[in-house]
């Protein structure tokens, strides 16, 4: 029985963590080199709070709407929120200083806007840069060269702290088939270590879904988002 595709939320994340631990083994990585972001786009605020007494510790919301009327639901639970969606400059404001932190920074306007609200907050948000690591004409992000060049005036906003890199690799059915990108993206994080830009962490890299986190934790996964594996089938 395949038990990501049945069974509780619970025994679903013991499975999940499992695999978790033998990717990490594989590759010589010490336990608790990962961290799981529940993706919990359309899922009810009860089965979120299954799946927290099961042990999620951090919730990712696509869309802003939603994940409002959840996190009040919520206050008071062992929980913290990430926003994995793409975000529009004009919901800035209501995002900064909700969300501990926001994967899905695709362009220099987008995090100076952030930076910005950031300041008027008196706080400094944690962001991740998202890379569009295929060059994919349907998808937003920075590309390789692009942000190798723009990080200087990236790290110049005193306001933000660029914690690491995401990416969604092309759509494939064989997980293999992201591995390559994955390791991609390990490489750029690297490459952009060595800038040594005050501000610019760059110790997270936010890659691997339910269908292929395994192979990215073997290429140095540090945050995965899992949905469809823990949560099953949704709508929406």
């Amino acid at each position: 029985m395949d038990v990501e595709a049945s069974g509780s939320i619970k025994d679903r994340l013991a499975h999940i963590s499992d695999r978790i631990r033998s990717a990490l083994h594989e590759v010589g990585r010490g336990e608790g080199g990962v961290r799981l972001v529940a993706a919990s786009k359309s899922v009810t605020v009860d089965r979120l709070r299954e799946a927290i007494l099961a042990g999620v510790q951090i919730a990712g919301e696509n869309r802003l709407q939603e994940a409002l009327p959840k996190i009040d639901a919520l206050k008071g639970e062992r929980v913290t929120w990430h926003f994995i969606g793409q975000l529009q400059r004009r919901k800035v404001r209501t995002v900064v200083g909700v969300f501990e932190l926001i994967h899905s920074v695709d362009s220099l306007e987008l995090a100076s806007e952030i930076d910005r609200r950031a300041a008027d907050a008196g706080r400094r948000q944690k962001i991740l840069l998202e890379i569009n690591i295929g060059a994919e004409q349907s998808k937003a992000g920075f590309l390789v060269d692009e942000v190798e060049q723009e990080l200087p005036r990236l790290a110049a906003l005193n306001h933000v702290a660029i914690e690491g890199l995401m990416a969604v690799p092309p759509q494939a059915r064989d997980p293999e088939q992201s591995r390559p990108h994955f390791r991609g993206l390990r490489e750029l994080l690297e490459r952009l270590r060595r800038q040594r830009l005050p501000g610019v962490s760059l110790t997270e890299l936010s890659m691997g879904m339910s269908n292929d986190y395994v192979v990215a934790i073997q290429e140095g996964a540090t945050l995965i988002r899992l949905g469809t594996a823990i949560f099953g089938g949704r709508r929406g």
